[in-house]
């Protein structure tokens, strides 16, 4: 069970994502890309979050947020979702499901950890081969750091502040980076060291997300 649909704690970095129903195209054109864009700003000034990463791509979204209070997260991604699925059906004489279900998230720990997890996010174009460099694909908050600059609703964090941030995104992560993370976005794991992974787990009741995993997802 995604912990989208239990509640999260303020002060702690998550890693949020979600996918299109049956993986349909959610973003058709830049048209698309542009409004969610907005949306997000929009949802950023009716409740303050830290957004320090994200990538829109054709069927699904990745983000880094850093919730201010306890919930902050789940009604913010209410808002967002739920708006933009109302405009969707609008503009396309649609209705049912967009999304696949519940947004997916996990706590990453705010060290080298959340820079691992910023590189993912941001590296998603560049893996799926839509780009051949990350700063190309126009719908990422790569491309506001590498123009030296970002989005109003970014909050930088030390690691996408360093001149060398492109270029890191640039080089492949290794096997075990990419399976330790998409075995996070399958149950909700924390991200971080082996300590506070543990002790993260008993705090927000996240036990459970600790035993082995079966098939990998991929997004």
């Amino acid at each position: 069970m995604p912990r989208g649909a239990r509640g999260t704690e303020g002060g702690t970095c998550y890693h949020v994502l979600n996918r299109g129903n049956s993986r349909a195209t959610v973003f058709h054109n830049e048209r698309d890309y542009e409004e969610f864009l907005k949306l997000m700003a929009e949802a950023c000034e009716r409740l303050e979050m830290r957004v320090l990463g994200f990538c829109l791509m054709p069927n699904h979204f990745h983000m880094a947020l850093w919730p201010q209070e306890d919930k902050d997260l789940g009604r913010w991604m209410h808002w967002l979702t739920t708006t933009h699925v109302r405009r969707h059906h609008r503009r396309y004489d649609s209705s049912g499901h967009v999304w696949q279900g519940p947004y997916k998230d996990f706590p990453v720990q705010n060290d080298r950890h959340l820079a691992t997890v910023l590189r993912y996010i941001e590296r998603n174009p560049l893996r799926a081969g839509l780009v051949t460099a990350p700063r190309n694909w126009p719908w990422s908050s790569h491309r506001w750091w590498s123009d030296g600059g970002g989005h109003r609703f970014l909050h930088p964090t030390p690691a996408v502040l360093n001149p060398g941030w492109p270029e890191v995104v640039r080089q492949p992560q290794t096997e075990a980076e990419l399976a330790a993370l998409r075995a996070c976005i399958r149950r909700g794991r924390p991200y971080g060291g082996k300590q506070w992974v543990r002790l993260t787990a008993q705090r927000l009741g996240l036990e459970s997300t600790l035993r082995p995993l079966g098939r990998p997802v991929q997004l």
